[in-house]
């Protein structure tokens, strides 16, 4: 699990396929750490990258290796060639829980439609496909690129629906989001109570039983 806060901004810095000359093989990537602390990391741990859960598979000083397969890599963003990524270990008992609980699972891809100034801030509008819209609410929690934000504003559309997210200066500088751009895609994964909820809900109503829900 982890909490959204992104750690640190990293950097892949090569890609390699895992199975020479395959082009739908999944690829290694060698991450430069950035600000990201190694001391506590082992092998077999888990580290967000971009929103995504990665095992470290090579630890060297500063740096970490990672396996990427080719069905993630199909169904993320900004993992398949060298740039900067933002970064975060997984939590531990005790740990503050600065953002809200993420399990660094991807759920979609959202189309960034603005990224304008306002005030001292910037508005970040997203276009989300309809498969993930229900799950979105006013000031509820949505991870983007690993980053834990609040929503504040659901325009539901026809194909979806559009968030808005106020994003402010801290948040700007010590992300990826320095980066963002309209046209941009970005990883998305949905609040873990609102899927249960969503199960529970749609398990009720197909069975008929109403005290699975009753106490919501």
């Amino acid at each position: 699990m982890f909490t959204g806060i992104v750690a640190a901004v990293g950097r892949i810095v090569t890609t390699k396929p895992l199975l020479a000359g395959d082009e739908d093989a999944g690829l290694r990537l060698r991450i430069d750490a950035g600000g990201l602390g190694l001391s506590d990391v082992a092998i077999g741990d888990s580290i967000a990258m971009q929103g995504a859960c990665m095992t470290v598979v090579v630890l060297e000083e500063g740096h970490f290796e990672v396996d990427v397969s080719r069905e993630s890599l199909n169904l993320t963003v900004g993992l398949s060639a060298p740039g900067e990524v933002n970064l975060e270990k997984s939590l531990r008992m005790g740990d503050p829980l600065g953002g809200h609980l993420v399990s660094g699972h991807v759920d979609g891809m959202g189309d960034v439609l603005r990224f304008d100034a306002v005030g001292e801030s910037r508005e970040l509008v997203i276009r989300v496909p309809e498969s993930l819209a229900k799950f979105l609410a006013y000031k509820g929690s949505v991870t983007v690129n690993g980053i834990s934000l609040t929503v504040n504003r659901v325009e539901d559309t026809p194909d979806g629906c559009e968030i808005s997210i106020n994003i402010i200066p801290h948040t700007q500088e010590v992300t990826t989001l320095r980066h963002m751009r309209p046209g941009d895609r970005v990883n998305l994964e949905i609040d873990t109570i609102a899927r249960y909820v969503e199960r529970m809900m749609s398990a009720g109503a197909a069975d008929g039983d109403s005290r699975s829900v009753a106490w919501l």
